[in-house]
């Protein structure tokens, strides 16, 4: 086998492994029924982490602790982003 049939063979082996390990993790994926339509429970978890996300801005707001953040472009997409991601570790883990 020359070199260039050897890079071929390899290409292929790492494509068809990525490609079973990706189709391995499509078992029962987690849906909620909402109003007759599944919905993917990370959708459901984005968005309760948006909204108490928005809940910690009104907290930040009443004991007056907004102004300390100075990057709050930054940090409530990273409060919504963990909440979603504790949400999924509590209720799918």
């Amino acid at each position: 086998m020359t070199k260039k049939e050897i890079n071929r063979l390899g290409w292929r082996i790492a494509s068809v492994s990525v490609f079973s390990l990706g189709m391995a993790g499509c078992g029962r994926a987690p849906l909620f029924s909402i109003l007759g339509s599944f919905f993917p429970a990370w959708l459901v978890c984005m968005v309760v982490g948006i909204v108490l996300a928005a809940m910690a801005n009104r907290v930040f707001v009443f004991f007056k602790l907004e102004s300390q953040i100075r990057w709050s472009i930054v940090v409530y997409p990273s409060l919504a982003i963990l909440f979603a991601c504790t949400l999924w570790l509590i209720f799918f883990s």
